[in-house]
């Protein structure tokens, strides 16, 4: 009997989010790969998660992913999780699931802890259609990706870093216009978790003027939502 890859999601941060059924899998998964054991390690102890967990990442997961096919093929259960959240968003585990299904292995991923979901339900602005951009181009296409997000109708959610927060304002208020409606959520489900909603550059404002900590979501309103609020204001 061939095996099954489940990719379980992890608590982005506050322990209370992880499923039962989360750790049933991960206590008995025969392999657990996580995207960095130190992290991983006193999360799995907390749970009495019993287990050692191998390396997968973004460095290893082409080379690894021959081997790990071959404990699928051979009947057995592999767990793979990331540092926090959900396998495969923003996160290793693409690869993994395309090779697993392309050998017609069986792949189930589990319900959970996604941090840009509380964020964008969170925000104020239409949740009925986004795009989640996850994380810009630091550098080539990051010009690219900006001029398309002009036209874009939906909710444009993504990922972003501290020490890029303040840059990725500034040319979102460029391109969107400084007056377009965002939100900015930090630190979801930890004890210092913030949310501040308004302009692109009224958030800006308070950023500049605050600690940059954590690890950041923002949405932004779309085109869609631009014209549907200039038409209200000029038939109010």
């Amino acid at each position: 009997m061939e095996g099954k890859l489940f990719l379980v999601p992890t608590p982005i941060g506050n322990l209370e989010d992880m499923t039962f059924r989360a750790i049933r899998i991960l206590k008995e998964a025969d392999v657990i790969l996580a995207e960095d054991t130190r992290t991983s390690a006193p999360m799995l102890k907390h749970f009495g998660i019993d287990k050692k967990a191998y390396s997968h990442h973004q460095h290893n997961e082409h080379q690894a992913t021959s081997e790990i096919i071959k404990f699928l093929k051979e009947g057995k259960m592999v767990a793979l999780i990331s540092d926090a959240g959900t396998p495969a968003i923003s996160d290793p585990g693409f690869f993994l699931v395309r090779e697993a299904i392309k050998n017609d292995l069986a792949v189930e991923c589990l319900p959970g802890a996604t941090a840009f979901v509380p964020a964008l339900v969170n925000s104020g602005l239409p949740s009925d259609a986004f795009v989640f951009e996850g994380f810009l181009p630091v550098k080539k296409g990051r010009q690219t990706r900006f001029k398309k997000l002009v036209e874009e109708e939906r909710t444009i959610v993504l990922y972003e870093s501290p020490h890029r927060l303040l840059k990725t304002l500034e040319e979102f208020a460029q391109y969107l216009g400084a007056d377009r409606q965002a939100s900015v959520s930090r630190e979801l489900t930890k004890l210092y978790e913030e949310t501040v909603r308004g302009t692109l550059t009224e958030i800006k404002s308070h950023f500049e003027n605050n600690i940059l900590k954590g690890e950041f979501v923002i949405c932004i309103a779309g085109a869609e939502e631009v014209k549907k609020k200039a038409k209200y204001d000029r038939d109010n």
